[in-house]
This record gives C-alpha cells, sequence and structure tokens, in this order.
C-alpha cells in the first residue's frame, strides 16, 4: 500500500514593476482603446462600452465591481482597488492514499488545490517530487503522456475528470471567475504523466479562484517489492509579470 502526500506549497510572487502613467495615457489592445486617462465609476446601469470583441460596463466601476477582458486586454474595475498584487495558494486534501497495490489492478488516488491571483499577469503552478518509493526501491514515472498499463510499474497523474480505470478526479472548477487551465501534457482525460519539474497548471491573466484536482494513478509489477511506499510531492506556484 501506499500514500503520496502533498507537502507545503511554495510561493513566488516574482518581481512587480510599476510606472506612474502621464495623464495622456492610452489603454488598449489589438481590439479596443479608451482615450480619456480615467473612467468614471456609477454610470447608468445600461452604459455599456463595446466593440465587435470587447465590453466594459460602467456601473459600479468606482467601487472595484468586475472586471472586464478580452484575449488582450484586461481592466479591473475602481479606483478604490489596490495596484498591489496578490497570488493566494491552499492546499485542500493533501493525503493521497492509494490503499493496496496489485499487479492486475490500477491503483487511484486524488488531492486538491486553489489558487487566486489578483493584478498580476497570470501564474505557473510546477511540481516537484519524487514517485513513491519503498527503502531503495522507487516506482517508475510516466515520462511520457500515456494511458496506465496493469502490470507495469508505473506512477502518473493528471489535472482532469478520468473514466480509466474508474470514474475519478474532476477538471479544474473555475465557480469563482477562475480562468486557470491545466497545462496540455496534463489536461487529457485517461492520460497521465509524471515529471518533476513540469508545469501542471497556469493562468495567462488574472483569475478568480481556480481549484485543481490532481487524479493519480499507480501501477506495480508481479516482482515489485511488497512493503508500504510513501512520498511528498511539493507544488510549487509563481506569479507572473
Amino acid at each position: 500500500m501506499s500514500k503520496f502526500r502533498l507537502a507545503l506549497c511554495v510561493v513566488f510572487l516574482g518581481v512587480v514593476g510599476f510606472v506612474t502613467p502621464a495623464v495622456w495615457a492610452l489603454s488598449s489592445s489589438t481590439d479596443y482603446q479608451f482615450e480619456e486617462s480615467a473612467l468614471g465609476g456609477l454610470g447608468p446601469s445600461n452604459a455599456i462600452t463595446q466593440s465587435t470583441n470587447y465590453q466594459a460596463a460602467e456601473s459600479g466601476g468606482i467601487l472595484g465591481i468586475g472586471n472586464s477582458s478580452d484575449s488582450g486586454f484586461q481592466i479591473k474595475s475602481g479606483h478604490t482597488t489596490t495596484n498591489d498584487p496578490a497570488l493566494s495558494f491552499g492546499i485542500n486534501s493533501y493525503n493521497a492514499n492509494f490503499g493496496f497495490f496489485s499487479p492486475t489492478s490500477t491503483a487511484t488516488a486524488t488531492a486538491t488545490f486553489e489558487v487566486i491571483d489578483y493584478t498580476s499577469y497570470g501564474y505557473v503552478v510546477q511540481t516537484a517530487g519524487n514517485a513513491p518509493s519503498n527503502g531503495a526501491h522507487t516506482i517508475s514515472t510516466m515520462g511520457t503522456t500515456g494511458t496506465p498499463v496493469t502490470g507495469t510499474e508505473q506512477f502518473g497523474m493528471n489535472l482532469v475528470a478520468n473514466t480509466v480505470p474508474i470514474s475519478f478526479g474532476a477538471n479544474p472548477n473555475h465557480g469563482q471567475f477562475g480562468v486557470g487551465s491545466a497545462s496540455s501534457n496534463y489536461a487529457t482525460t485517461n492520460e497521465f504523466r509524471y515529471v518533476s519539474g513540469d508545469t501542471i497548471a497556469s493562468a495567462p491573466q488574472s483569475s478568480g479562484m481556480t481549484i485543481y484536482t490532481i487524479s493519480y494513478v499507480v501501477n506495480v509489477g508481479s516482482i515489485t517489492p511488497a512493503g508500504i511506499y510513501s512520498s511528498d510531492q511539493t507544488i510549487i506556484c509563481t506569479g507572473t509579470y
């Protein structure tokens, strides 16, 4: 049997630079541009500024309510919001218990973490650590993305909902205005991988809370040494600017 534990996270905010804009500074993207130096708040509730690819609603802007964005531009509403960046990370469930290993079935387990990112250009989440081990023997990791094969030593994970070997895991939950997503190597249903140092999730811009579920799989062979296997995994979350 084995337990895989998520260790305390390491969070990096990165380097931040602020430039005080002149009164003529423009807010723009490839699809949209504001020519005023400031956007007034508390306009009529139906006052909307928009183009084909962009929209900003005035109502409540001075209170710091809402977020307007397109693929190349983003505005956080309000004069009362702080311009200080904030990156929040939490591990919700950190003990992944696989139970007993068998060469005829794939063992599974899950753990969850969440990320909130405010006033930056997003974040990246990386994994670090080894596969479960027992003494000198460490179960082989899945260095390339693939499906689990019983009878072959494998340790892998992804960050999406799966149906093989059973229904387990979940897609990233964006229920609180999150925009984060699983990285491509960890975003395919029923396919798993584990490479220490890999980026497993990211967000391209400021994001509300995204809850991620890590789905783990372990397979062993008929000659895998018996015993209790354990390991720690560290999740590293870094703000990008």
